[in-house]
């Protein structure tokens, strides 16, 4: 495997080298955080490489030279111009430019889009025509944490392949590794929230996000004693990134919907297992439904949205989980 991949992806990663042929377009997914983005980075780099050794680029040549240095005139990797924001259609038209270039280098061309739910509807349907008229030597990495929100034409037209989440074991060792300074304990924690990828488990210790958490669940604990309100929690999460407390909040939500049909005996969110088990044993089934299905509409809604009213929609998603224990 090489370096800039991971070993849980070894098993991927010697079928799609090894292959005599490869597809013009990849879809690659998995889970946020188990390494799809550097997984098609080491393949467009294998894929350019002019002396590829054990299924590796080899580092040495002239292509993979210019690739390091960030100057390869036929690799093109096009992402938002801003986290978060949408890709656009002037980006996919200037790779559809891209794929009709001879090589400059007389070999392949590479290109990494990611994510590639980040494609606007315009952005999409441009890129449909080169997805049905392919140009030889020319290869299309899609990196995608949510296939589901792509085009289902565009997915149709590329090499579908999922990335595995490793088990808790290797992303233990792997997280370790990555943070020696976090205890066995706290490695376990920042994997549970992170869904088991290792990886979002790193990004979230740079957060800080086990701290983080530790003041969101008392304030939660505050809020259903009537001890803050709804806007005073809001307010006082002003500094914690959006898409982590709609994430902690779907998890609970999941957690609460095993303990009220009784396929837990306690959460997998141990610090909130106090909690959930009161609310599981005061909470009626239908509203509980319903309650889910607004959260998950409304994350999708949400995240990404840069004209957001952030405040207003934290006090109204508060505002729902508080009305379940009256919703009996």
């Amino acid at each position: 495997m090489p370096e800039v991949a991971f070993p849980w992806h070894a098993e991927v990663w010697s079928q799609l080298t090894g292959q005599p042929q490869h597809a013009h377009a990849y879809l690659f997914s998995g889970l946020p955080g188990v390494g799809k983005r550097r997984f098609a980075n080491a393949f467009a780099a294998f894929l350019l490489c002019e002396q590829p050794a054990q299924a590796m680029a080899c580092g040495r040549c002239r292509s993979c030279l210019l690739r390091e240095a960030g100057t390869h005139p036929d690799l093109l990797l096009v992402a938002p111009e801003e986290e978060g924001k949408a890709i656009r259609v002037d980006a996919i038209r200037h790779l559809v430019d891209f794929m009709g270039q001879t090589s400059q280098q007389g070999g392949s061309k590479a290109i990494v889009l990611h994510p590639a739910e980040a494609m606007n509807q315009n952005a999409a349907n441009a890129l449909l025509k080169s997805l049905e008229e392919p140009t030889a030597n020319t290869y299309l990495l899609l990196v995608t944490d949510q296939p589901g929100r792509l085009l289902a034409t565009v997915r149709s037209r590329c090499r579908a392949q999922k990335l595995p989440t490793p088990g808790q074991e290797a992303a233990l060792a792997w997280l370790g590794e990555a943070a020696p300074e976090l205890s066995a304990e706290q490695c376990l924690t920042l994997l549970h929230m992170a869904g088991g990828a290792p990886l979002r488990a790193a990004a979230l210790h740079e957060m800080d996000a086990v701290q983080l958490r530790a003041g969101v669940v008392e304030a939660v604990k505050a809020l259903l004693k009537d001890k803050q309100s709804a806007s005073q929690v809001a307010e006082s999460w002003a500094k914690i990134p959006l898409e982590l407390l709609i994430d902690w909040f779907c998890s609970w939500t999941l957690d609460l919907l095993k303990l009220q049909t009784g396929a837990v005996a306690h959460a997998a969110n141990a610090d909130m297992d106090v909690v959930l088990g009161y609310m599981a044993r005061h909470v009626a089934a239908q509203p509980l439904m319903e309650w889910q299905d607004w959260l998950l509409a409304h994350r999708s809604m949400t995240l990404g949205k840069a004209n957001l009213n952030r405040a207003l929609f934290l006090e109204s998603m508060l505002l729902e989980w508080k009305q379940l224990l009256k919703k009996r």
